[in-house]
Formats: C-alpha cells, sequence, structure tokens
C-alpha cells in the first residue's frame, strides 16, 4: 500500500498505524499541522472495503480539520483517526482501551473526539487510559446542560450556514417555504432537520439506515426518498450530512438544487467538482467552514466554557461563509477554492 506517494498525504506532518492482535484494532491516526495548536479532530469507525480506504479518509480528513480550525480562528491543528470495523458489531472495551493507548503515545500532538461510528461515551470510556480525549465533559445551555456531543454545535453551525448561502445564492433572509433536501438524519443531520422545519422549511430526507429515516419522518413530516433520488430533486438546498465525496461525477449531473451546504465531511470527491458546480451555477458551501460548529464547542471545552461566548463563535460561521462568496464572486473563483487561500493564510503564517 503506497503512503508516501498517495496524493492526499501531502504536507501532513505525522501518520501513525497502530494495531492489537487481542482486542483487533487496526487504526490509522493522522496529524496533517500543528502550526496553530495541537491537532484535534474525530475518531470515525467504519467498515472501510480496504485499507487503502482507510488511508485516503483519514488523511483528506485529518488536512480538512487544519482547514476547518483556521477558518474558524482556533489554536488548533488538523488531525483525525479512523478504526477499520464495524461499530455496531466490533467496538468492544478492549478495542476502545487500545485505541486509547495509542492516542496516548502521541502525547497530546493529537486529541481525539467523537465522530461516525464513536460517542461521548466512548470517549469518556478512553479517557481511563489517556487525558487527550475531547468532548467528554457536560456543558451549560440556556436551559440547563447537555452532554459533550458536539453534533448540536455542528448542526448550529450548519443551519446558520444555510442562512448565509440562501441569502447570497437566493437573496432571501428567511427560510419560510425554502425546500431543503437532507442526506443522511445521524445526530447532526436530524438536528439540522428539525432547525430548518421550525424555520419554515420543506423537507425531504434520506438515509441508509431504515430506523433513523423513519423516525425522522415521523417527527418531521418530511418527504423520504431512497438514497440514490435524493441528489435529482427539483429543491433549493441540497444538505449532505453523511459521508464524504458525495460530489462527484456521477451527481453533480443529476443536481437540481441551487446551493450546496451540509454537514458532512470532504463532500466534494475532487476539487475540480467546486469548479464544475461553479461552471453549473450551484453556490457551494465550503464543507469544513460550515461545519466548523463541533470544533468551536469542543475548543472552548478546553479553554473555558461559556455557552453565550460559544454561541457567537459558531453564528461567526454566518461572517466566514460570506466572506468566501463575496470573494469568490469578486474573483470567479471556486468557493472551494477561496476558502482553501484564506486557510492557508492563516495556519501557514
Amino acid at each position: 500500500m503506497a503512503v508516501f506517494s498517495t496524493v492526499d498525504f501531502a504536507d501532513h506532518e505525522q501518520v501513525v498505524f497502530a494495531s492489537d492482535d487481542k482486542s483487533g484494532l487496526k487504526a490509522i491516526i493522522a496529524v496533517h499541522n500543528s502550526n496553530l495548536g495541537p491537532a484535534l479532530g474525530g475518531c470515525r469507525m467504519w467498515p472501510y472495503a480496504s485499507e487503502e480506504e482507510a488511508l485516503r479518509d483519514v488523511l483528506r480528513l485529518s488536512r480538512g480539520m487544519t482547514y476547518k480550525s483556521a477558518m474558524a480562528n482556533l489554536k488548533l491543528g488538523g488531525g483525525k483517526s479512523v478504526v477499520i470495523g464495524n461499530p455496531r458489531t466490533g467496538k468492544t472495551p478492549e478495542l476502545l482501551a487500545a485505541l486509547a493507548r495509542a492516542v496516548d503515545k502521541l502525547n497530546g500532538r493529537y486529541i481525539a473526539a467523537e465522530d461516525s461510528g464513536t460517542s461521548v461515551e466512548d470517549m469518556k470510556f478512553m479517557a481511563q487510559y489517556t487525558p487527550h480525549v475531547a468532548g467528554v465533559k457536560d456543558k451549560p445551555t440556556d436551559g440547563g446542560t447537555r452532554s459533550g456531543d458536539p453534533s448540536p454545535a455542528t448542526a448550529y453551525g450548519t443551519f446558520v450556514g444555510i442562512q448565509a448561502a440562501v441569502k447570497e445564492r437566493l437573496g432571501r433572509d428567511s427560510l419560510e417555504g425554502l425546500k431543503v433536501a437532507v442526506q443522511g438524519v445521524g445526530h447532526v443531520g436530524l438536528d439540522l432537520a428539525r432547525q430548518l422545519k421550525e424555520a419554515g422549511a420543506r423537507l425531504w430526507i434520506t438515509d441508509i439506515h431504515r430506523e433513523a429515516i423513519l423516525h425522522a419522518a415521523r417527527e418531521l413530516d418530511a418527504t423520504v426518498v431512497a438514497p440514490d433520488a435524493i441528489f435529482g430533486l427539483d429543491v433549493d438546498v441540497f444538505a449532505p450530512c453523511a459521508l464524504g465525496a458525495v460530489i462527484n461525477d456521477h451527481t453533480v449531473p443529476q443536481l437540481k438544487a441551487k446551493i450546496v451546504a451540509g454537514a458532512a465531511n470532504n463532500q466534494l470527491a475532487e476539487p475540480r467538482h467546486g469548479m464544475e458546480l461553479m461552471r453549473r451555477g450551484i453556490l457551494y458551501a465550503p464543507d469544513y467552514v460550515i461545519n466548523a460548529g463541533g470544533i468551536i464547542d469542543v475548543y472552548y471545552e478546553r479553554v473555558g466554557y461559556d455557552h453565550a461566548a460559544v454561541k457567537r463563535h459558531i453564528e461567526g460561521i454566518h461572517d466566514n461563509l460570506m466572506e468566501v462568496f463575496v470573494r469568490a464572486r469578486k474573483e470567479e473563483r471556486p468557493t472551494g477554492e477561496v476558502a482553501d487561500a484564506i486557510a492557508e493564510e492563516r495556519f501557514r503564517r
């Protein structure tokens, strides 16, 4: 398996392969950049089809975390970890303990948080073996407290970002009557859909997990569509909230939405797909800008949590996106390319 020569490896500071025969752990930890601070990023557990697929995912995700933290003006670098396995059947206390020990050996260069396939409870368990985990502390809210789960913050930031995209592309402030297709109704996607519904949007939803989609459909009074049908709907906004690379050669020609704005990481299969969206008149909200609410939430857990300050910081996603949109419009460049340039100005100086 090629590592150094793979395109996604470029500029990574450190990539660690961790295994444990007793627990069956097979994990990859990637530190992309630590110029602004320690590399913080979620730990994803997924039944990857191959080790090459897992490597590509962790490299793309860790790079995205560097850009995400820089765009959110956080003193953090970018990192990520992936565990090869089915989280529903293969996640055991022994495996989590082995993963925690692997994280601990990096001595704080990488800090793990929950992600797809892992939970706040998993991070709390890992905290018995390493202090280098985040998203584990209960946090104050307007009406009490909530768990360390950063997904509500991610959903809120994505909602704010959709408002910015709607303002830029459609010239309207209200989301009343807006037609939105939400791909994935897990923790983040479902919370985002709730906020969109409360704002008056009409929803079309899909998910690969039957129980999730049935629950969401009942709660939201949303129209359920097959996973492959979500791309071609005649809607205003397509909101990817599942796995990445969903904007690709197969899906771009199907899109009828005027805006792509969702919480998923690495939505573009390749940078050239951002150019194709621009050519088709589709406004793309760069994923690591719009979905930064979770990392903002976790960052404040480390430096001192203040609910009002966190909310203000997350609401700054609106202005961050407007900066990207305006510059992209003036320079006639894809929004993803412009966001990359702004982030690089911040973390490379």
